[in-house]
């Protein structure tokens, strides 16, 4: 006994040692850490009083101060910023699904405008705004050298008053300029259609109504189709989506999901980690789905695209997303403002993070653009092919019933409506057509 209360007490002795021979010079480390940001703060007071008394022009102590606190936070990552009083109220609002705006999501890259995507059915959307464009200018204005924030605000203004951006895109030879009316921007965040057999979920954002939206439109394309049985699969069109609420996009992947990890957060200390599971029960019912991506598909809907990839629930097509895998944490500050700050990144379930790499599509399908038609494309087009049925004096199929022959023409008028989609949105064409082989080996088991 004796000798274990000297071995504990010998352990306590040398704990203490140790323990003073570190702790002192981890304290003078912290000491003088502390020294050198009174110094640089007492450094930015000298130099606010000497822009105040000595600047060219009069200047306005608060937008000073606004202005370096912006600073501080956007050198941080293009995410974090500070919210001015009308800022935090917008945001609000817009995550609430209705604003006023041009319906555009925009970020910063290397000091330019980057476009994310327009919101379906804005009037950037109207105009032709496409998802990677760069905006340089704002009514003859350049945007060059500003923040975000100030980049953004010189796009807002009243409802129904004009604005002129000039463009740059991949693939124009010259920046070109777009007219613009400001409207009040009211997002539906789902739409809901069946084509060919399968229901198309558009989901354009993700707001507060998202998962509502998904659920009851899904439900209403089953019901007109006559029941489950009765469609191919679903496709969730998450194209030019730049993101929104985590939680709906949670909500959202649980809906298809009936188990197992949707997303997990790491903050800075291991204890700010967060993970989120499914939960039982799939509004899909076991049926096969498609999901569309392309690089203006951010945030939120990389989330839901990396859930249902990882969990082999989904064949994700299109093209690699824009690669938003950090989460912003809107903290309420004094005065009614507020500070959008960086606080954890995201994981998919299988543990990979997407930041600045996105999620690669399964199945890589390039949208085609659209080139205008002229009176030259419309020579060269090869002249319709003819079949045996076209030929003077050709024999009758006499072994088909009219019930064979009605479906030989049911048949034929849906891969004419697969040619037409396919001519307007042969990204969404594709995934139908995946659904339709899914379905057709599922049928023959």
């Amino acid at each position: 006994m004796k000798k274990f209360l000297m071995a504990a007490g010998a352990g306590t002795l040398a704990g203490v040692i140790v323990t003073t021979q570190i702790a002192a010079p981890l304290m003078a480390q912290e000491t003088k850490r502390n020294t050198n940001v009174y110094e640089q703060l007492d450094l930015f007071g000298d130099i606010f009083e000497r822009i105040r008394a000595q600047y060219v022009e009069e200047v306005d102590e608060g937008d000073l101060i606004e202005a370096a606190i912006n600073g501080m936070l956007t050198s941080l990552d293009p995410h974090s910023s500070y919210l001015p009083p009308e800022d935090a109220e917008d945001m609000q609002v817009q995550t609430r699904g209705e604003f006023g705006g041009l319906g555009i999501e925009v970020t910063q890259e290397e000091g330019f405008v980057k476009v994310v995507s327009p919101i379906d059915g804005t009037p950037a959307f109207n105009a032709g705004v496409e998802a990677g464009d760069y905006i340089t200018h704002v009514d003859g204005e350049s945007v060059l050298g500003l923040n975000l924030d100030q980049a953004v605000d010189m796009m807002r203004g009243p409802v129904g008053s004009e604005i002129v951006i000039t463009m740059v895109r991949e693939g124009e030879a010259e920046p070109f300029d777009l007219s613009i009316v400001r409207d009040t921007i009211k997002v539906t965040a789902v739409r809901a259609r069946t084509e060919q057999k399968a229901v198309v979920l558009r989901v354009s954002s993700f707001s507060d109504q998202t998962y509502e939206n998904l659920e009851d439109g899904l439900a209403e394309e089953i019901e007109k189709a006559g029941g489950i049985d009765k469609i191919n699969g679903i496709v969730i069109d998450l194209r030019n989506n730049p993101g929104g609420l985590l939680n709906q996009a949670i909500a959202v992947s649980d809906a298809f999901l009936e188990k197992g990890e949707i997303v997990s957060t790491r903050g800075r200390e291991a204890q700010d980690g967060e993970r989120f599971n499914a939960t039982p029960g799939d509004l899909a019912e076991g049926k096969p789905i498609v999901v569309l991506i392309n690089g203006g598909s951010a945030s939120a809907s990389e989330i839901v695209a990396g859930a249902l990839q990882d969990h082999h629930r989904a064949v994700v097509v299109g093209t690699r997303s824009f690669g938003k895998g950090s989460v912003q944490t809107v903290m309420p500050l004094r005065g009614d403002g507020a500070m959008r700050l960086t606080t954890s990144r995201y994981y998919t379930p299988s543990g990979r993070s997407i930041q600045a790499l996105g999620v690669s599509p399964d199945i890589l399908v390039a949208q085609p653009r659209r080139k205008p038609e002229s009176e030259e494309e419309e020579s060269n087009v090869p002249p319709l092919l003819r079949s045996e049925a076209d030929l003077r004096g050709s024999l009758d199929n006499d072994s088909l019933t009219e019930d064979e022959i009605l479906h030989i023409e049911e048949t034929r008028e849906r891969a004419e409506e697969s040619a037409k989609l396919r001519e307007e949105d042969y990204q969404l064409a594709y995934a139908i057509d995946i659904l339709k082989g899914l379905t057709t080996l599922n049928g023959s088991k």
